[in-house]
C-alpha cells in the first residue's frame, strides 16, 4: 500500500510544501474549486463544477459524475466518477461542446459509462485550480491532472495487474477515433455540442502515452471491436491496455484543437514540451498565483480569505480563449460563426446579460490588455456572423435578453482601453438597435416597437417585454456615451440621449414600480409585482424596477424624491419573500433561492438586483448600503460546496463579491465611477497592469465595524460616494476609517452622489 500511494503523496507534498514555504504568495491555497458544486436542478448553490484549468483557458478538465450530456457534470453529492472530461461548459443550462473523456479501468474491461464508473470519496480527493487528484476505489487507481491552456498531463498510478486499461470516450453526435500503437498515440475528434456551431465543427484531440500498448480496441455504442484501431460512428471510443506493476505510473500527455488534427499536435508540443507532470503543475500554479496575486488581501478570517480567492478564481475562468497559435506563432481561431479558420482573437462562453454588470468591468479595471483582446474578438464575431454575440457558446445561443454588448464596448472605450476597431464595434451596436438577430437573444427582439413607442409592449407576444425595455434603455445610454466620445453627428447623439430615458414609459406612478404596458398605452392588468417572469426576466417588478443603472436620480424623482426612493429600497429587504410562479408553472430555482435566504424580496442569487444595495449612495443614506453589502457578503457566500446563493454564472456573482470586498462596485458600466460600499479586509493591495499599486486600508475593520466613518485618498479627505477609474489606476493609498455605528452625515449631500444622467 505504501508503494502504491507514494506518487500521490509526493504530488500532495509538492503542493503542501509550497504553501509552507511562502504562505503569503501562494494564493491557490485559499481557492476551493468545489465552491458551488453542491447544486441541483431545483436549487442552485452555484451550479459550478471544479474547473481544473489555467485562467481563461481554452480547455478545462473536470471529473465527471453525471451521465454523458448531463449539464450537471459534477455534483458534490455524487459517489461515482464516470471519466475525466475535457469540458467547455459555461453553465449547466447552456451545456457542453467538443468534449471527450479519459477513464482508467482495471480488471474486467468495462467501457460504457455506466459500467466503467467507480466509487470515490472527497476524503481521497485533492482539488486545486492547477491540480486534481482522486482515488478510484473500484479500479484501485490514482488519477492526477495538471492543465495548461490547451493541453494537460495525466498521471495514472495503477495496481499490480495484467488488465490495466484506459478508456477514451469521444462522445455522441458523430465522433472519430484512431489508435496508433507504434507511436503510443491516440487521435480523434468529437463533434458533440449543444448548439451554436457550424456544420464542420470538430474538437480534434491527441493523446500520447509513455507505455507501450498490449491491448487495442475501439467501440461504437455498446459494441466493442477487439483489435480494431479505427472507428467512426455516432458515438465511438477506444480502449488501450497493458500490464502494470504495483504503484506503476503511466503518463498521458493530451491536447486538442478546434482547427485541425495538426494544430492539436502543435498545441501539445508547444504547451507541454518536455515538461514533467510536476513541472506542468507548477507552471499552472504560477499562472494562477500571478493573477490571484494582483489582489493581495490581509486581515480577514480564514473563511473570508478562502471565499475571496475562490470567487476570484471563478471570475478569472470566463470568457474562454477560443483562439490558438499557428506554426508561425500567430493568433488564429476557428470561427464558431462561419466555420473558417481566420486570424485574430476570439473569446466565447459568456452571457453578457450576466457579466456586463461586474465580471467584464473587473477586466476593464485589472486586465486592460485582456479586455482589448476581448473587444477584438467581438469585432471578429461581428464580421463573421453579422451580429455581436450576447450569449456565445461557442457561437450564438438563444439565451436571455438585452443588448448588453453595448455596455461592454462603451465601458472599455470610455475607460481608455484601445487597440481594437471601435468604429466597427460602433457600427455593430447601431445595427443592433434596428434589427433582430438570427436568435432572439441577438440584436434587439421587439426593436420596431421600442423605437416607435419607446417601449416593448406587453400584448404583442414578446415575452419579458418590460425587462427588454429597461435593458435597451440602458444600452442606449451606453451608445450615447460612446457616440459623444467618437464625435458622431449631433442628431445621432440626441437620438440616444432621448432613448435612454425610455425607462420612464414603464414607470407606474400608482405602485411606483416598473410595469408592463400594452401597445395602446395602458398598463397591463392585473398587475402583481411579485409575479416572476412574464414582463420580466427571471425576476419580478421588485427586482427589475432598479434596472436604470444610468439614471438613478431620474428614477428617484419619479418615486417622489430621495427619502421616498430610500424607503422603496428598504421595502425590498422587509417585504416577505412571497412569489407568483404562474408564468413558469412551477417554482424555478431562482424563486426558491430568494425565498430561503431570509432577505425579503432581495434575490442576490440572480443578477438583475445585484447592484441595488449600492443605490442608497444616490439617496443620501450610504450607511444602509454599507450595512446590506456586508450582510450579503457574510451570509450569502461561503467557501464551501454550497457556498453561493444561486447561479454563479461566468464569474458575475463572484465578481460582485470581489468588488464588494474591495469596497466599491461598478453600478453603471459605461461611466468611469465605482460606487463605495464597505471594504471587507483590513488591508488590500491592488497591482494594476501599469505596475502601479493601490493600497486600501481599513485597519479597524471587523465583524461589527461595517460602517464607513471616513475616507481619505492619498492623504486627502474623500467625501464622495464614488471613486474614479483613472484615479484608482494611478495607485496610491485609500484609507477607510470603519465604525460600529453609522455615520449619518458623510455622503449625504447631492455633491457626493454618483453620476446620474438627469443630474444629482
Amino acid at each position: 500500500m505504501q508503494t502504491f500511494l507514494r506518487p500521490f503523496f509526493l504530488a500532495f507534498l509538492v503542493v503542501q510544501t509550497a504553501f509552507a514555504q511562502s504562505p503569503n504568495s501562494d494564493y491557490t491555497q485559499y481557492v476551493n474549486p468545489l465552491m458551488g458544486t453542491d447544486s441541483r436542478h431545483e436549487l442552485s448553490a452555484g451550479n459550478t463544477y471544479p474547473a481544473i484549468a489555467t485562467p481563461w483557458g481554452m480547455n478545462f478538465w473536470c471529473p465527471q459524475t453525471g451521465k454523458n450530456g448531463d449539464g450537471w457534470m459534477y455534483m458534490y453529492t455524487a459517489n461515482k466518477i464516470r471519466g475525466f472530461k475535457q469540458t467547455h461548459q459555461p453553465s449547466p443550462w447552456i451545456n457542453d461542446y467538443g468534449m471527450f473523456s479519459i477513464m482508467p479501468v482495471t480488471g474486467k474491461l468495462k467501457f460504457t459509462e455506466d459500467e466503467r464508473q467507480s466509487w470515490f470519496s472527497h476524503k481521497a480527493e485533492v482539488v486545486k485550480p492547477h491540480y486534481y487528484s482522486v482515488y478510484l476505489a473500484d479500479h484501485d487507481t490514482q488519477v492526477e491532472i495538471a492543465p495548461t491552456e490547451r493541453a494537460a498531463q495525466f498521471r495514472l498510478t495503477f495496481p499490480k495487474t495484467d488488465s490495466a486499461f484506459v478508456v477514451i470516450d469521444a462522445f455522441a453526435k458523430g465522433s472519430y477515433i484512431k489508435i496508433i500503437p507504434e507511436q503510443q498515440k491516440i487521435i480523434g475528434y468529437s463533434t458533440q455540442n449543444s448548439g451554436g456551431v457550424p456544420l464542420n465543427f470538430r474538437n480534434y484531440f491527441e493523446l500520447h502515452f509513455d507505455k507501450p500498448f498490449t491491448y487495442n480496441a475501439t467501440w461504437s455504442g455498446k459494441k466493442l471491436s477487439k483489435g480494431s484501431l479505427e472507428q467512426k460512428d455516432e458515438h465511438v471510443g477506444a480502449v488501450i491496455g497493458f500490464k502494470t506493476k504495483k504503484g506503476e505510473v503511466v503518463h498521458i500527455r493530451v491536447a486538442s484543437s478546434f482547427i485541425s488534427a495538426e494544430q492539436a499536435a502543435l498545441n501539445l508540443s508547444r504547451e507541454l514540451g518536455n515538461d514533467t507532470f510536476t513541472a506542468t503543475m507548477q507552471k499552472g500554479q504560477k499562472a494562477w498565483n500571478q493573477e490571484l496575486g494582483r489582489l493581495a488581501v490581509e486581515g480577514g478570517t480564514d473563511a473570508q480569505l478562502r471565499t475571496f480567492y475562490s470567487c476570484l478564481y471563478r471570475a478569472l475562468l470566463f470568457p474562454r480563449k477560443f483562439y490558438e497559435y499557428d506554426a508561425q506563432n500567430k493568433v488564429v481561431h476557428y470561427s464558431p460563426y462561419n466555420g473558417q479558420v481566420l486570424p485574430g482573437y476570439m473569446f466565447t462562453d459568456n452571457g453578457f446579460w450576466d457579466t456586463f454588470r461586474s465580471a467584464i468591468p473587473f477586466f476593464t479595471l485589472m486586465y486592460p490588455t485582456l479586455n482589448s483582446q476581448i473587444m477584438e474578438g467581438l469585432v471578429n464575431a461581428y464580421k463573421e456572423s453579422g451580429f455581436l454575440p450576447e450569449w456565445a457558446s461557442p457561437g450564438h445561443r438563444d439565451c436571455m435578453i438585452g443588448s448588453n454588448s453595448a455596455s461592454l464596448i462603451a465601458d472599455s472605450y470610455i475607460k481608455g482601453i484601445r487597440g481594437y476597431d471601435i468604429n466597427t464595434l460602433y457600427e455593430a451596436i447601431l445595427k443592433n438597435t434596428e434589427n433582430a438577430g438570427p436568435v432572439n437573444s441577438v440584436g434587439r427582439f421587439g426593436h420596431e416597437y421600442y423605437n416607435d413607442l419607446g417601449y416593448v409592449p406587453y400584448d404583442v407576444k414578446i415575452n419579458e417585454n418590460a425587462a427588454r425595455t429597461l435593458e435597451y434603455a440602458y444600452a442606449d445610454f451606453c451608445i450615447w456615451e460612446l457616440a459623444k466620445a467618437l464625435k458622431r453627428p449631433e442628431s445621432e447623439i440626441a437620438l440616444f440621449a432621448k432613448r435612454n430615458q425610455n425607462y420612464r414609459n414603464l414607470f407606474d406612478p400608482e405602485t411606483k414600480l416598473m410595469r408592463g404596458k400594452n401597445k395602446a398605452g395602458d398598463f397591463q392588468k392585473p398587475f402583481n409585482p411579485f409575479k416572476w417572469g412574464d414582463a420580466f426576466t427571471e425576476g419580478n417588478s421588485w427586482h427589475y424596477t432598479w434596472s436604470v443603472f444610468h439614471d438613478i436620480n431620474g428614477l428617484s424623482n419619479l418615486m417622489g424624491g430621495k427619502a421616498a426612493f430610500a424607503q422603496k429600497l428598504d421595502s425590498v429587504f422587509v417585504l416577505p419573500p412571497v412569489y407568483d410562479e404562474s408564468y413558469y408553472g412551477f417554482v424555478i430555482h431562482e424563486i426558491r433561492e430568494m425565498q430561503i435566504m431570509n432577505m425579503g424580496q432581495y434575490a442576490h442569487g440572480n443578477q438583475p438586483i445585484q447592484h441595488m444595495p449600492y443605490l442608497y449612495n444616490y439617496a443620501g443614506q450610504p450607511w444602509k448600503s454599507q450595512y446590506w453589502i456586508r450582510q450579503i457578503m457574510d451570509k450569502l457566500y461561503q467557501p464551501t460546496p454550497d457556498g453561493y446563493c444561486g447561479d454563479e454564472d461566468n464569474g458575475q456573482t463572484s465578481a460582485w463579491y470581489v468588488f464588494s470586498a474591495l469596497g466599491f462596485y461598478p453600478v453603471c458600466p459605461g461611466t468611469t465611477q465605482y460606487v463605495i460600499g464597505s471594504p471587507l479586509f483590513k488591508r488590500m493591495t491592488m497591482t494594476f497592469e501599469n505596475g502601479k499599486k493601490l493600497t486600501i486600508n481599513a485597519s479597524n475593520n471587523g465583524a461589527q465595524q461595517v460602517y464607513v466613518n471616513q475616507v481619505t485618498l492619498n492623504g486627502k479627505p474623500h467625501n464622495l460616494n464614488y471613486l474614479e477609474h483613472h484615479t484608482l489606476q494611478q495607485g496610491g493609498t485609500l484609507d477607510f476609517k470603519m465604525s460600529a455605528q453609522p455615520n449619518q452625515t458623510r455622503g449625504t449631500q447631492a455633491s457626493s452622489f454618483p453620476y446620474s444622467f438627469s443630474g444629482k
